[in-house]
């Protein structure tokens, strides 16, 4: 099927109608910094009435999950539950708990050995998460702390030096594992300017301890697993609506979902039409199936 094609009328109706559900970025398609998409909300309540599912998967990993179920209701977004949101600060935690709680490689050097700290860059909100999983982070504890097993790099605005020649530290012991929550090399400003994101400081982790990290977020498939684990959703009939063809785009092909680019955040409808005429098999994977100007337009999709 040719990609990259505007979706409305007979076949918006028809797209829809076959979807089970949406999974939706957030940043860039449901709201822009503190005001929400013109017809987002609405959009939302007109798939809950369709007995679509609505589905959340964010690679911001500053606010916990029920930073963002607050900030759903703050925007007008009224029903959304914390239960629907997959933010890559969570899935983060859920991977870590597996790993060093679980038995898994790097969940210790013995049965029954303490469970491994994990040393932080990254807020208040991703660290919440990795507590509320049962995880132990690095400083927390007293004297007789067991060894930090794993660095999980999220987004820091305190990023340091010497952050980083302690992440270092922990990461010349081949046991500790190196994690990023996303791959976002950068976030947009309102004013138009760039701000550096967790792809840019795990870049600096990598390049100073020699370490590759497994990265959890979009576009790998981890966060997409968590979905099918906790609601059993079927590929097939899932849609991907996001902003950036690197990473949401991505995400929703690696994952085996159709997918739809909306023209309100980052990634512009020209570079779709670049990677749709390269001759790259990388490239093509950017190109979505569909787009629109705006996830509002998906709503004359759906039944009154």
């Amino acid at each position: 099927m040719a990609g990259c094609r505007r979706l409305s009328g007979a076949s918006l109706r028809e797209v829809l109608g076959e979807a089970q559900g949406v999974l939706f970025d957030c940043d860039g398609v449901l709201w822009t910094g503190e005001r929400a998409v013109p017809g987002a909300p609405e959009l939302l309540e007109r798939l809950s009435r369709s007995g679509k599912a609505a589905l959340f998967v964010s690679n911001n990993s500053r606010r916990s999950v029920a930073e963002l179920e607050r900030r759903f209701s703050r925007l007008g977004f009224l029903h959304v539950r914390g239960e629907q949101v997959f933010s890559s600060a969570l899935c983060s935690a859920l991977f870590l708990r597996q790993r060093l709680l679980g038995g898994e490689a790097g969940a210790g050097d013995s049965l029954g050995a303490p469970p491994g700290r994990v040393f932080v860059l990254g807020g208040e909100g991703l660290c919440g998460e990795l507590r509320d999983a049962g995880l132990h982070l690095a400083g927390e504890g007293g004297a007789d702390e067991p060894p930090v097993r794993a660095v999980l790099v999220g987004y820091d605005d305190q990023f340091t030096f010497a952050k980083l020649s302690k992440a270092c530290a922990y990461l010349r012991d081949p046991q500790c594992l190196l994690v990023a929550t996303d791959p976002d090399p950068w976030h947009p400003l309102s004013d138009g300017q760039r701000t550096p994101g967790t792809g840019s400081l795990t870049a600096a982790v990598e390049t100073a301890s020699g370490r590759k990290a497994i990265v959890v977020g979009k576009p790998n498939t981890y966060m997409f697993e968590c979905i099918v684990e906790r609601f059993g959703v079927d590929p097939s009939r899932m849609l991907m609506v996001g902003d950036r063809l690197e990473t949401d785009i991505l995400f929703g092909k690696n994952c085996g979902l159709d997918t739809v680019l909306t023209l309100t955040g980052v990634s512009r409808l020209e570079e779709a039409q670049a990677y749709m005429a390269s001759s790259s098999p990388a490239a093509k994977d950017l190109v979505p199936h569909y787009y629109v100007d705006s996830i509002a337009d998906l709503i004359p999709g759906l039944d009154e």
